[in-house]
Protein backbone atom coordinates (compact mmCIF):
# COMPACT_ATOMS: atom_id res chain seq x y z
CA UNK A 1 0.00 0.00 0.00
CA UNK A 2 2.98 2.41 0.70
CA UNK A 3 4.58 2.13 -2.32
CA UNK A 4 5.16 4.71 -4.52
CA UNK A 5 4.23 2.70 -7.90
CA UNK A 6 0.44 2.40 -6.27
CA UNK A 7 -1.49 5.29 -8.37
CA UNK A 8 0.23 3.32 -11.23
CA UNK A 9 -0.68 0.03 -10.68
CA UNK A 10 -4.47 0.42 -9.91
CA UNK A 11 -4.85 2.76 -12.94
CA UNK A 12 -7.28 2.05 -14.94
CA UNK A 13 -5.23 2.70 -18.30
CA UNK A 14 -2.22 0.48 -17.01
CA UNK A 15 -3.36 -1.52 -13.78
CA UNK A 16 -6.21 -2.94 -12.12
CA UNK A 17 -9.79 -1.49 -12.45
CA UNK A 18 -10.49 -2.05 -9.13
CA UNK A 19 -9.85 -2.80 -5.68
CA UNK A 20 -11.83 -5.55 -3.88
CA UNK A 21 -11.18 -6.39 -0.56
CA UNK A 22 -12.89 -9.14 1.50
CA UNK A 23 -13.24 -8.50 4.95
CA UNK A 24 -15.47 -11.63 5.98
CA UNK A 25 -12.97 -13.67 7.20
CA UNK A 26 -10.46 -10.67 8.34
CA UNK A 27 -8.87 -10.68 11.86
CA UNK A 28 -7.63 -8.55 14.16
CA UNK A 29 -6.19 -5.47 12.76
CA UNK A 30 -4.39 -2.52 13.84
CA UNK A 31 -6.29 0.58 14.45
CA UNK A 32 -2.93 2.46 13.22
CA UNK A 33 -2.89 0.61 10.03
CA UNK A 34 -6.59 1.52 9.03
CA UNK A 35 -6.02 5.31 9.85
CA UNK A 36 -3.20 4.55 7.06
CA UNK A 37 -5.33 2.48 4.84
CA UNK A 38 -8.04 5.09 4.99
CA UNK A 39 -6.08 8.11 3.80
CA UNK A 40 -4.82 5.90 0.93
CA UNK A 41 -8.17 4.69 -0.24
CA UNK A 42 -9.10 8.57 -1.24
CA UNK A 43 -6.55 8.49 -3.32
CA UNK A 44 -6.73 5.75 -4.78
CA UNK A 45 -7.09 5.70 -8.61
CA UNK A 46 -9.87 3.32 -9.38
CA UNK A 47 -13.39 1.91 -7.53
CA UNK A 48 -12.54 0.56 -4.02
CA UNK A 49 -14.67 -2.12 -3.22
CA UNK A 50 -15.68 -4.20 0.71
CA UNK A 51 -16.95 -7.03 0.18
CA UNK A 52 -18.22 -7.17 3.91
CA UNK A 53 -20.96 -9.74 5.92
CA UNK A 54 -24.36 -7.58 6.88
CA UNK A 55 -23.19 -8.33 10.29
CA UNK A 56 -19.69 -7.09 10.87
CA UNK A 57 -19.25 -5.04 13.41
CA UNK A 58 -16.32 -3.20 15.14
CA UNK A 59 -13.58 -1.24 13.75
CA UNK A 60 -13.81 -3.25 10.68
CA UNK A 61 -17.43 -1.84 9.78
CA UNK A 62 -16.24 1.74 10.87
CA UNK A 63 -13.61 1.14 7.62
CA UNK A 64 -15.47 -0.07 5.55
CA UNK A 65 -16.96 2.92 5.31
CA UNK A 66 -14.16 4.36 3.90
CA UNK A 67 -14.84 2.42 0.70
CA UNK A 68 -16.46 3.87 -2.47
CA UNK A 69 -18.91 0.95 -1.72
CA UNK A 70 -19.52 -2.27 -0.55
CA UNK A 71 -21.44 -5.28 -0.74
CA UNK A 72 -22.47 -8.43 1.11
CA UNK A 73 -22.97 -11.14 -1.53
CA UNK A 74 -22.06 -12.43 -5.44
CA UNK A 75 -25.06 -10.61 -6.96
CA UNK A 76 -23.75 -7.30 -5.55
CA UNK A 77 -20.61 -7.33 -6.75
CA UNK A 78 -21.29 -8.86 -10.04
CA UNK A 79 -22.70 -5.90 -12.15
CA UNK A 80 -20.57 -3.48 -10.27
CA UNK A 81 -17.74 -5.38 -11.79
CA UNK A 82 -18.55 -5.49 -15.36
CA UNK A 83 -19.89 -1.94 -15.04
CA UNK A 84 -15.62 -0.93 -14.30
CA UNK A 85 -14.71 -3.23 -16.07
CA UNK A 86 -16.47 -1.73 -19.71
CA UNK A 87 -16.40 1.37 -18.84
CA UNK A 88 -13.16 2.06 -16.02
CA UNK A 89 -12.62 6.20 -17.01
CA UNK A 90 -16.10 6.93 -16.24
CA UNK A 91 -16.30 4.79 -12.98
CA UNK A 92 -12.82 5.93 -12.00
CA UNK A 93 -14.45 9.54 -12.51
CA UNK A 94 -17.58 8.49 -10.59
CA UNK A 95 -15.68 7.32 -7.22
CA UNK A 96 -13.58 10.61 -7.33
CA UNK A 97 -16.91 12.91 -7.65
CA UNK A 98 -18.73 11.03 -5.14
CA UNK A 99 -15.69 11.32 -2.75
CA UNK A 100 -14.49 14.89 -3.68
CA UNK A 101 -18.42 15.95 -2.71
CA UNK A 102 -18.10 14.83 0.89
CA UNK A 103 -16.48 18.19 1.63
CA UNK A 104 -18.43 20.51 -0.83
CA UNK A 105 -22.07 22.25 -0.42
CA UNK A 106 -24.85 21.59 -2.87
CA UNK A 107 -23.94 24.32 -5.12
CA UNK A 108 -19.98 23.66 -5.12
CA UNK A 109 -21.04 19.77 -5.93
CA UNK A 110 -23.55 21.06 -8.26
CA UNK A 111 -20.05 22.27 -10.15
CA UNK A 112 -18.11 19.46 -9.54
CA UNK A 113 -20.69 17.12 -11.37
CA UNK A 114 -21.12 19.34 -14.36
CA UNK A 115 -17.37 19.76 -15.11
CA UNK A 116 -16.78 15.91 -14.38
CA UNK A 117 -20.23 15.36 -16.72
CA UNK A 118 -18.89 17.92 -19.53
CA UNK A 119 -15.40 16.30 -19.24
CA UNK A 120 -16.51 12.93 -20.30
CA UNK A 121 -18.50 14.03 -22.87
CA UNK A 122 -15.44 14.10 -24.68
CA UNK A 123 -14.02 11.10 -23.55
CA UNK A 124 -13.64 7.62 -25.62
CA UNK A 125 -16.01 5.78 -23.76
CA UNK A 126 -19.20 7.82 -24.29
CA UNK A 127 -18.00 8.14 -27.95
CA UNK A 128 -18.11 4.71 -27.99
CA UNK A 129 -21.45 4.61 -26.94
CA UNK A 130 -22.65 6.62 -29.00
CA UNK A 131 -20.82 5.12 -32.27
CA UNK A 132 -22.70 1.89 -31.18
CA UNK A 133 -26.01 3.57 -30.51
CA UNK A 134 -27.45 3.81 -34.33
CA UNK A 135 -30.88 4.76 -34.81
CA UNK A 136 -31.85 7.03 -36.48
CA UNK A 137 -32.16 10.75 -34.81
CA UNK A 138 -35.86 11.83 -35.79
CA UNK A 139 -36.80 15.08 -34.38
CA UNK A 140 -40.47 16.41 -34.80
CA UNK A 141 -42.46 19.24 -33.82
CA UNK A 142 -43.72 18.96 -30.16
CA UNK A 143 -46.85 17.60 -30.01
CA UNK A 144 -47.89 19.71 -26.33
CA UNK A 145 -45.53 21.41 -24.31
CA UNK A 146 -43.45 19.60 -22.07
CA UNK A 147 -44.04 20.55 -19.20
CA UNK A 148 -47.81 21.84 -17.90
CA UNK A 149 -48.38 24.33 -15.19
CA UNK A 150 -51.82 24.75 -13.29
CA UNK A 151 -51.90 27.11 -10.11
CA UNK A 152 -55.00 26.19 -7.07
CA UNK A 153 -54.53 28.53 -4.62
CA UNK A 154 -51.72 28.36 -2.88
CA UNK A 155 -50.37 25.25 -4.71
CA UNK A 156 -48.49 25.14 -8.03
CA UNK A 157 -49.18 21.82 -9.96
CA UNK A 158 -45.77 20.96 -12.17
CA UNK A 159 -46.68 17.61 -14.69
CA UNK A 160 -44.16 16.51 -17.15
CA UNK A 161 -45.59 16.36 -20.81
CA UNK A 162 -43.64 13.67 -22.83
CA UNK A 163 -45.97 10.67 -22.40
CA UNK A 164 -45.35 9.48 -25.62
CA UNK A 165 -41.57 9.26 -24.65
CA UNK A 166 -42.12 8.22 -21.23
CA UNK A 167 -40.79 11.59 -19.85
CA UNK A 168 -37.66 11.62 -21.74
CA UNK A 169 -35.88 14.32 -20.23
CA UNK A 170 -35.10 16.63 -23.00
CA UNK A 171 -33.84 20.47 -23.04
CA UNK A 172 -37.31 21.78 -23.72
CA UNK A 173 -38.33 19.93 -20.66
CA UNK A 174 -35.57 21.48 -18.21
CA UNK A 175 -36.49 24.72 -19.74
CA UNK A 176 -39.91 24.57 -18.83
CA UNK A 177 -39.74 23.26 -15.34
CA UNK A 178 -37.31 25.80 -14.25
CA UNK A 179 -39.35 28.06 -15.75
CA UNK A 180 -42.58 26.68 -13.16
CA UNK A 181 -39.52 26.49 -10.34
CA UNK A 182 -38.68 29.97 -11.14
CA UNK A 183 -42.41 31.12 -10.93
CA UNK A 184 -42.19 29.38 -7.50
CA UNK A 185 -39.21 30.78 -6.23
CA UNK A 186 -40.66 34.37 -7.18
CA UNK A 187 -43.80 34.05 -5.46
CA UNK A 188 -43.65 33.29 -1.67
CA UNK A 189 -47.50 32.40 -1.55
CA UNK A 190 -47.14 29.48 -3.04
CA UNK A 191 -47.02 27.26 -0.83
CA UNK A 192 -46.83 24.18 -2.11
CA UNK A 193 -44.94 22.32 -5.09
CA UNK A 194 -46.20 19.07 -6.59
CA UNK A 195 -44.31 17.47 -9.02
CA UNK A 196 -45.88 14.55 -11.55
CA UNK A 197 -45.26 12.99 -14.77
CA UNK A 198 -47.88 11.81 -17.67
CA UNK A 199 -48.36 8.91 -18.84
CA UNK A 200 -46.70 5.29 -18.08
CA UNK A 201 -43.60 6.76 -16.36
CA UNK A 202 -42.33 9.76 -14.04
CA UNK A 203 -39.38 10.03 -16.34
CA UNK A 204 -37.20 7.32 -18.04
CA UNK A 205 -33.93 9.85 -18.13
CA UNK A 206 -32.09 12.34 -20.79
CA UNK A 207 -33.50 12.32 -24.04
CA UNK A 208 -31.53 9.80 -25.98
CA UNK A 209 -32.41 11.54 -28.91
CA UNK A 210 -30.13 14.53 -27.82
CA UNK A 211 -26.67 12.92 -26.25
CA UNK A 212 -24.46 14.16 -28.08
CA UNK A 213 -25.85 16.99 -29.45
CA UNK A 214 -24.28 19.58 -27.14
CA UNK A 215 -21.81 22.65 -29.15
CA UNK A 216 -19.06 21.71 -27.12
CA UNK A 217 -18.64 20.21 -23.37
CA UNK A 218 -17.23 23.39 -22.10
CA UNK A 219 -20.67 25.39 -23.34
CA UNK A 220 -22.68 22.58 -21.80
CA UNK A 221 -20.94 23.03 -18.71
CA UNK A 222 -21.68 26.64 -18.80
CA UNK A 223 -25.78 26.20 -19.95
CA UNK A 224 -25.52 23.63 -16.77
CA UNK A 225 -24.40 26.25 -14.47
CA UNK A 226 -26.81 28.76 -15.63
CA UNK A 227 -30.10 26.52 -15.96
CA UNK A 228 -30.02 24.09 -13.20
CA UNK A 229 -33.43 22.67 -12.11
CA UNK A 230 -31.62 21.01 -9.30
CA UNK A 231 -30.37 23.89 -7.65
CA UNK A 232 -33.95 25.59 -7.99
CA UNK A 233 -35.30 22.06 -6.30
CA UNK A 234 -32.82 22.39 -3.60
CA UNK A 235 -33.83 26.23 -3.23
CA UNK A 236 -37.46 24.99 -3.04
CA UNK A 237 -36.93 21.83 -1.20
CA UNK A 238 -39.55 22.48 1.48
CA UNK A 239 -42.89 22.83 -0.12
CA UNK A 240 -42.17 20.68 -2.78
CA UNK A 241 -43.38 17.11 -3.28
CA UNK A 242 -42.92 14.54 -6.29
CA UNK A 243 -45.45 11.96 -7.06
CA UNK A 244 -43.46 9.35 -9.05
CA UNK A 245 -44.44 6.42 -10.68
CA UNK A 246 -43.30 3.80 -13.58
CA UNK A 247 -40.20 4.15 -15.00
CA UNK A 248 -37.90 6.41 -12.56
CA UNK A 249 -34.30 6.79 -14.21
CA UNK A 250 -31.70 8.96 -14.43
CA UNK A 251 -33.18 12.32 -13.90
CA UNK A 252 -36.15 10.69 -13.12
CA UNK A 253 -34.97 10.06 -9.37
CA UNK A 254 -31.54 12.38 -9.17
CA UNK A 255 -33.80 15.47 -9.19
CA UNK A 256 -36.74 14.21 -6.90
CA UNK A 257 -34.09 13.45 -4.51
CA UNK A 258 -33.81 17.27 -4.11
CA UNK A 259 -36.78 17.38 -2.37
CA UNK A 260 -38.05 16.73 0.86
CA UNK A 261 -40.75 14.44 0.11
CA UNK A 262 -40.88 11.65 -2.50
CA UNK A 263 -44.02 10.01 -2.86
CA UNK A 264 -43.65 6.80 -4.97
CA UNK A 265 -46.47 4.48 -6.72
CA UNK A 266 -45.86 0.65 -6.05
CA UNK A 267 -44.92 0.21 -9.59
CA UNK A 268 -42.20 2.69 -9.53
CA UNK A 269 -38.72 1.40 -9.89
CA UNK A 270 -35.11 3.41 -9.75
CA UNK A 271 -31.76 3.29 -11.80
CA UNK A 272 -28.57 4.76 -12.72
CA UNK A 273 -27.76 4.10 -16.11
CA UNK A 274 -25.13 6.87 -17.14
CA UNK A 275 -21.59 4.96 -16.22
CA UNK A 276 -22.23 2.66 -18.92
CA UNK A 277 -22.78 5.50 -21.68
CA UNK A 278 -19.44 6.55 -20.34
CA UNK A 279 -21.02 9.84 -18.02
CA UNK A 280 -21.93 10.09 -14.40
CA UNK A 281 -25.12 11.28 -13.61
CA UNK A 282 -25.86 14.86 -14.67
CA UNK A 283 -29.06 15.96 -13.21
CA UNK A 284 -27.34 16.46 -10.08
CA UNK A 285 -27.76 12.88 -8.94
CA UNK A 286 -24.26 12.87 -7.16
CA UNK A 287 -24.97 15.87 -5.06
CA UNK A 288 -28.56 14.89 -4.26
CA UNK A 289 -28.73 11.62 -3.82
CA UNK A 290 -25.51 10.82 -1.48
CA UNK A 291 -27.65 12.97 0.78
CA UNK A 292 -30.63 11.09 0.73
CA UNK A 293 -29.00 7.32 0.76
CA UNK A 294 -24.87 7.66 1.23
CA UNK A 295 -22.30 7.83 -1.25
CA UNK A 296 -21.53 4.06 -1.11
CA UNK A 297 -25.64 2.96 -2.07
CA UNK A 298 -25.13 6.15 -4.50
CA UNK A 299 -21.88 4.39 -5.93
CA UNK A 300 -23.93 1.40 -5.80
CA UNK A 301 -26.48 1.99 -8.07
CA UNK A 302 -24.33 3.91 -10.34
CA UNK A 303 -21.81 1.33 -10.87
CA UNK A 304 -24.10 -1.82 -11.15
CA UNK A 305 -27.20 0.30 -13.21
CA UNK A 306 -29.44 -1.97 -11.15
CA UNK A 307 -32.91 -1.15 -10.71
CA UNK A 308 -34.11 -1.13 -7.54
CA UNK A 309 -38.38 -1.29 -6.92
CA UNK A 310 -40.37 0.68 -4.70
CA UNK A 311 -40.17 -0.88 -1.41
CA UNK A 312 -36.10 -0.89 -1.65
CA UNK A 313 -36.20 2.46 -2.50
CA UNK A 314 -38.77 2.94 0.66
CA UNK A 315 -36.03 1.23 2.90
CA UNK A 316 -32.81 3.43 1.70
CA UNK A 317 -34.70 6.92 2.09
CA UNK A 318 -35.05 7.67 -1.37
CA UNK A 319 -38.79 7.86 -1.04
CA UNK A 320 -40.66 8.56 1.46
CA UNK A 321 -43.86 7.25 1.19
CA UNK A 322 -45.66 4.71 -1.20
CA UNK A 323 -49.05 5.63 -2.60
CA UNK A 324 -51.77 2.88 -3.98
CA UNK A 325 -51.60 3.00 -7.82
CA UNK A 326 -54.91 3.91 -8.44
CA UNK A 327 -56.04 7.40 -8.88
CA UNK A 328 -58.55 8.12 -6.30
CA UNK A 329 -58.05 4.98 -4.16
CA UNK A 330 -57.56 6.14 -0.34
CA UNK A 331 -54.34 6.90 0.32
CA UNK A 332 -53.32 4.65 2.53
CA UNK A 333 -49.53 5.54 3.22
CA UNK A 334 -46.59 3.45 3.87
CA UNK A 335 -43.94 6.15 5.40
CA UNK A 336 -40.16 6.01 6.56
CA UNK A 337 -40.69 9.60 7.86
Amino acid sequence: MRSSFVSEAFSPLIGERALLVDLRAAGAVDALELQAAELWLRQLPCPSIAWIDPDLSGPLRAWSASFDLVVTGEDELAPVLETIRGWPIASLALVQLLRHGRTLDLHEALVAESLVYSMLQAGPEFAAWRSARREARQRTAPLAPAVLCERNDDTLEITLNRPQKHNAFSSEMRDGLCEALHTALADPAIERVVLRGAGASFCSGGDLDEFGSFPDPATAHVIRSTRNPGRLLAALAERVRFDVHGACVGAGIELPAFARRVVAAPSAFFQLPEVRMGLVPGAGGTASLPRRIGRQRCAWLALSAQRIDARTALGWGLVDELAPETEGAARRYVSNR
